[in-house]
């Protein structure tokens, strides 16, 4: 990267330079604060140079797009060739209403879709569960048989556009009907494309939306990777995730240690299944945050591809290079976005989009300015999908690949990152792995302990955020907020009423029977059945209770 043999005078000139230059600038103006740190409250130096990747190899370390170990990119033209893809996140109220978000969205150039569950739906209950009042539609749409899944992709051309379902403990039955509902347009599984979630780990360590123990949990999740590798060749299993271990509080470092702590644990399990290593490893994705400090985001997103190529090449001993690619959505970060004067957040929002392109992501989600209040309007849902277009179309940052590789700055920035992510590998593995770790409550109090900290730092304005502790102003707000009709729920459980009068009794018994007895066998997969159920009509909360039936609930220990 540079000649070695000038560090000496490099190290000289900058001595010299803080022995004059900068003590001058400092005596007749200090800088404006004593400690100057990221969003994650790292420390960050004055100046960087040469000095500080001095060991860096550039072919080992960083080297070319699209080749090992993927630190610039794991494509060898990146946006050059194709953007990424805009994956607008949507969901609420009815599947006919969420129907109509998404046309609108592809009809003004999103190019994949990504849904949105409420949270019955992703606690697996129907929408007239008892457990389900109240909370029909508001966080997304409501799905509780194969009907509405019919519906929700109604006159979507499933086999040309890929579709991202943000679920977890339900997931393996919610991919079931999307299968489902596919085939019976006559479009075979093996032609779509998307990803399902189904990281059921991070719920254990961040989001909560657990149902089961781990164990069976992580049966699920092994059953669709099997499932996958041999019958949806383009469909991405796992969308191991850190987003919502960013959101409950984590810093840059440990979202992304903690996130691809999970994948290695994935990725053993099914290898225990007796999966080939380069079967099913090249249809995992990653889903990151994008928080606001711009380089900490970048050099997060650097050292993920790198941390992942190394670990599974070297100690894993995958040959396939695919196997080796650490392809990853991003979504900007709803845990930044403040209430207090929400147009703030088209800018936010905006810098930290860019972060994510210039980090090298594969699709993107914007936040809307609009969700520390409710779920996007219409109206909010366009300015975010513009922001990407306008990056895409006007920028010029996709006119090259990785523009900052190079920098002092953010290749120091990235070993960094890969140093604090190994320091938590090494903890964990200390702990006896991810299960132990989750069971002992270590991700969980380090989160906590990371979010009490930044927010006594705002609170102590030691971290200032615009228009919340500082830039303050009295303001009458009148945003326009979307709200979910009560009537939709009727809708909903009529048409469900309607389903069961409908179906044939015999077959959907049959099919749960067989859910039952196979989960009682580890060794079963539950696909084929989920998928059997799913067309006999057999409603979410009938398989899901038919599951809870024979592995319990979870209840989290309490930690202290």
């Amino acid at each position: 990267m540079f000649d070695k043999r000038e560090l000496p005078e490099i190290k000289q000139a900058k001595d010299h330079w803080e022995e004059t230059t900068l003590q001058q600038t400092l005596a007749r103006s200090p800088e404006r604060r004593k400690k100057f740190m990221t969003t994650s409250s790292e420390a960050i130096d004055r100046l960087y140079t040469p000095l500080d990747i001095a060991d860096m190899d550039y072919n080992r370390d960083i080297g070319m797009p699209g080749e090992y170990p993927y630190t610039r990119g794991v494509h060898a033209t990146m946006y050059r060739g194709k953007d990424w893809t805009m994956r607008m996140f949507a969901g609420f109220g009815t599947a006919e209403e969420t129907n109509a978000r998404f046309k609108y969205l592809l009809e003004h150039g999103e190019t994949g879709l990504s849904t949105a569950f409420d949270m019955p739906t992703l606690y697996g209950y129907d929408t007239d569960s008892p457990q389900a009042l109240g909370e029909f539609g508001k966080c997304g749409v409501a799905i509780s048989s194969l009907a509405d899944i019919e519906v929700l992709f109604d006159g979507i051309p499933v086999d040309q556009v890929t579709t991202s379902m943000t679920i977890n403990s339900p997931a393996a039955i919610i991919w079931a009907m999307y299968i489902a509902a596919a085939e019976k347009r006559g479009i075979p599984r093996a032609k779509l494309g998307g990803t399902i979630q189904n990281d059921i780990l991070k719920e254990y360590i961040a989001q909560k939306e657990f149902i089961f123990p781990p164990k069976p949990s992580m049966r699920l999740v092994v059953d669709t990777m099997e499932f996958g590798t041999q019958e949806t060749p383009l469909w991405n299993t796992i969308s191991i995730s850190g987003y919502h271990i960013r959101e409950a509080g984590s810093t840059a470092a440990q979202e992304l240690a903690f996130t691809l702590a999970d994948g290695m644990e994935y990725v053993r399990w099914g290898i225990a299944r007796g999966m080939d290593i380069d079967d099913f490893t090249p249809r995992l994705s990653f889903f990151f945050n994008a928080h606001n400090d711009f380089f900490e985001e970048i050099a997060k997103y650097r050292a993920a591809r790198r941390i992942w190529a190394k670990w599974m090449r070297e100690k894993m001993g995958a040959k396939n290079p695919r196997s080796w690619l650490m392809r990853f959505h991003t979504q900007t970060a709803g845990v930044s976005l403040t209430a207090q004067q929400p147009m703030n957040n088209v800018a936010r929002v905006a810098i930290q989009a860019l972060a994510a392109v210039l980090g090298g992501t594969q699709s993107l989600h914007t936040n809307s300015l609009d969700e520390a209040w409710a779920l996007p309007s219409e109206s909010a849902a366009m300015i975010a999908l513009r922001t990407q277009q306008i990056i895409a179309n006007e920028s010029g940052v996709n006119n090259t690949i990785d523009p900052l590789g190079g920098s002092y700055f953010v290749e120091d920035f990235t070993n960094r990152m890969e140093q604090e992510a190994n320091a938590y590998f090494d903890k964990i593995e200390k702990l006896g792995g991810v299960l132990p770790a989750i069971e002992i409550g270590f991700f969980q109090r380090e989160i906590a302990e990371s979010a009490a900290r930044y927010q006594a730092e705002i609170e102590k304005k030691e971290r200032m955020i615009v228009g919340v502790n500082d830039y303050t102003v009295e303001e009458d707000l009148k945003v326009p907020l979307l709200r979910v009709d009560v009537a939709g729920a009727r809708h909903q459980v009529e048409r469900l009423n309607r389903i069961r009068r409908e179906r044939d009794a015999v077959k959907v018994e049959s099919t749960l029977n067989a859910v039952r007895d196979a989960a009682k066998k580890e060794t079963a997969n539950l696909m084929p059945l989920f998928i059997d159920a799913v067309n006999a009509y057999a409603t979410l909360g009938e398989i899901m209770n038919t599951l809870r039936k024979v592995w319990g609930e979870y209840k989290e220990p309490v930690i202290v």
